[in-house]
């Protein structure tokens, strides 16, 4: 009787001592997987107050170069991470690029930053949309020095970006950059690109061959060759 409950004793202490630990290490190895998947840049922001009364403040002095530049050193660089997240996606979302890219430098500066696709695939959508060709020059030299990777789906809503924009030979130099990505291809990509390439015939050819060069056994839909005669023909007459 006597052993029988040392025993039982024994593995009760034993139980105690390692439970901690082995809690402790599924808590670590737990958010150490999920980390990745996380990234402040998806998903619903909502602006705070003061968020608010910044962003007024800011497109209230956009014009004045000095005030502007003084109220981002005293103010916005104050702001909390959720709210100097949301109100460059609200800036972005407003298609205001100017504002986006002084937050654009501010959030690149602040000690939380890491590298993340989002971030840039956003700015990279909002540059295209307003046909900021310089900027975005820019973005892309500094997602290339920060090593980002975009993956083949954002690739090609960017590619379509530009060219939805009037930018074909933007676009087509992340096209490249798409062809060089260590990504294996996917035919949904090459066929969002294909379809915004369609005012390009000749650009179109040139990915169409990249297209069923890498899947043989697909088939792109080319619409009749007097698709764009009419619709120029359409624009002649309204203007006359």
């Amino acid at each position: 009787m006597l052993r029988c409950g040392q025993n039982i004793l024994r593995k009760t202490l034993r139980t105690l001592i390692e439970s901690p630990a082995s809690e402790h290490r599924r808590y670590i190895t737990g958010s150490a997987a999920s980390r990745p998947s996380l990234s402040i840049w998806r998903g619903k922001k909502e602006i705070g107050k003061e968020g608010l009364m910044v962003a007024k403040e800011l497109k209230r002095l956009q014009s004045n170069p000095v005030r502007f530049d003084r109220f981002v050193k005293s103010h916005v660089s104050r702001l909390l991470k959720s709210d100097l997240v949301a109100v460059l996606a609200e800036f972005q979302r407003q298609d205001l690029a100017y504002l986006s890219m002084k937050l654009y430098d501010v959030v690149r500066k602040e000690i939380w930053y890491r590298p993340d696709m989002f971030f840039y695939r956003d700015m990279l959508m909002m540059l295209a949309r307003n046909t900021k060709v310089d900027e975005a020059k820019r973005v892309w030299e500094d997602l290339k020095r920060e090593e980002v990777h975009f993956d083949q789906h954002t690739f090609g809503d960017i590619v379509r970006a530009f060219l939805d924009s009037g930018l074909p030979a933007e676009a087509m130099d992340l096209y490249d950059e798409m062809r060089r990505s260590p990504d294996p291809p996917l035919s949904l990509p090459y066929r969002v690109i294909l379809k915004g390439l369609l005012p390009y015939p000749e650009l179109r050819e040139k990915v169409k061959a990249d297209f069923l060069e890498l899947f043989p056994g697909m088939i792109v839909y080319d619409p009749p060759e007097d698709l764009f005669e009419d619709q120029e023909w359409s624009r002649e007459s309204e203007d006359d």
